[in-house]
């Protein structure tokens, strides 16, 4: 696997200002597979002093020019998507199918819709007597998380360089390498010198370093409520502008017309996918009080597919490992019901989780009200349809969720009133141009499609 000890800053790779690496960990074997710069307040100055010098020829690019870019860049994607996959699952550890057909090819997909966009936006209209224009908001820092290494690059990176800012980015610690394919990606494509730059290292040192940076305007951050509280506080003394994806606890209402057996089924690969590693996964079932046993069963059932090792990769860290482990020790010890899996490791080697449900869960239980980020599902009961959306609401976050009922105006009525950033209703098909993000404590801020873009735009108005 190639790996680059230097930095991608203003078009070339360059080394480090410190001696300083990550090793950077295999999580279903433990092993160390790469090292990688520990950047430091220097580099990213440095990527910082290159964003801002390109960033006026950048933003004066046509928006054809622009999109013509982004095309070439998705089209290297497209062409590395095998070693894109091959990676993910090298430092993710999620297994090789899921990252063919979600970390790979989704990120692609997002970058063909900003190629579009960018051709099609209006960059400016007409009201009254005024011309309205959008225009970027300049260098943008990017931080993103480990759970998704590359949509998450690509979904701040795309919208941004469609609106003509320059970037920097600042990817997960845990999986680094993929995001020295994407740079590479980038340099094969054409982009110019400066328009995107890569720093590796930590959070608290490049990634705080970037957030309070004089010349970033604008910080996006993908990561927990706890680390977006931190860099919102830093962005707001100097009146910069964010863009926060947080965590989530997001309810599965299951209405009781709905086809409980598929929705139950949904629920569950739903939380399974990626190893419980999702922000918007379904992690609280709310089942009606007369179909709560056979729900009970029909979820331990589904859950024994998701075999460690086979369909259901680890989790990306012993950090991460330890973390789950102890929710689940704590559901048990509030007196939540183990209908499956445990706190035990279900294999000697890798950080595995054993994919578990919890029944008899209820709300003031600290698995029904924190973000566990790991393959556990707790299955709520509620009394009637109000008791559900109180229970639904019932948490800081906001940012996904699921309704199931027999008629579709009936789970719509339903999910009009929850609080929260996306809804799928029946199962409801992923859609890349949607607005994804959060209300309450899940964040500030849409991702993907032309709500995505105006996040990295601001306004000027011209009277005649």
């Amino acid at each position: 696997m190639k790996t680059h000890d230097g930095m991608y800053i203003g078009g070339q790779w360059v080394p480090a200002a410190g001696p300083d690496t990550i090793a950077v960990v295999n999580p279903a074997d433990e092993q160390v597979i790469a090292h990688v710069p520990a950047g430091t307040a220097e580099d990213v100055d440095t990527a910082v002093r290159a964003a801002r010098a390109a960033f006026p020829g950048w933003a004066a690019t046509p928006p054809a020019e622009r999109a013509a870019r982004i095309g070439a860049l998705r089209d290297v994607l497209q062409a590395r998507k095998d070693e894109i996959a091959e990676t993910v699952t090298a430092e993710l550890g999620a297994p090789l199918v899921l990252s063919q057909k979600v970390h790979a090819a989704l990120p692609i997909m997002v970058a063909a819709s900003y190629a579009e966009l960018a051709a099609a936006y209006s960059f400016e209209e007409k009201l009254g007597n005024s011309t309205v224009l959008m225009e970027p908001v300049g260098v943008v820092g990017a931080i993103t998380p480990w759970n998704y290494p590359l949509h998450q690059i690509v979904a701040k990176v795309a919208p941004a360089l469609a609106a003509g800012c320059t970037v920097v980015l600042k990817p997960a610690e845990d999986t680094p390498l993929t995001a020295q394919l994407f740079a590479e990606a980038v340099h094969e494509a054409g982009l110019p010198a400066g328009v995107f730059n890569l720093v590796t290292g930590l959070g608290p040192v490049a990634g705080q370093a970037l957030a309070a940076h004089a010349d970033v305007d604008l910080v996006s951050f993908t990561g927990s409520t706890a680390v977006g509280r931190q860099i919102g506080a830093t962005a707001g003394a100097a009146v910069k502008r964010v863009a926060l994806e947080l965590g989530g606890k997001s309810a599965n209402v299951i209405l009781p017309s709905a086809d409980l057996a598929k929705a139950v089924s949904v629920g569950i690969a739903n939380v399974m996918s990626n190893s419980g590693q999702t922000c918007s996964a379904w992690t609280r079932m709310l089942v009606h009080k007369d179909q709560y046993e056979e729900a009970v069963s029909l979820a331990a059932a589904a859950v024994a597919k998701y075999v460690p090792g086979d369909r259901i990769g680890p989790v990306v860290s012993a950090k991460q490992q330890q973390r789950v482990r102890g929710y689940i020790e704590k559901g048990v010890a509030e007196g939540a019901r183990l209908v499956a899996g445990g706190p035990e490791a279900p294999q000697d080697t890798g950080y595995y989780i054993s994919p578990t449900v919890f029944a008899d869960v209820t709300e003031s239980m600290t698995i029904a009200q924190e973000e566990i980020f790991g393959p556990v599902v707790a299955l709520l009961k509620y009394e009637d349809e109000q008791d559900a959306l109180r229970i639904a609401n019932g948490t800081v976050y906001g940012l996904g969720g699921a309704v199931w009922a027999g008629d579709e105006s009936e789970a719509v009525a339903f999910a009009r009133r929850m609080d929260t950033g996306q809804i799928d209703i029946n199962g409801g098909r992923f859609n890349p141009l949607a607005p994804f993000g959060g209300y309450k404590q899940s964040g500030v801020g849409r991702e993907l499609g032309p709500h995505g873009l105006s996040e990295y735009l601001q306004t000027k108005s011209l009277q005649f």
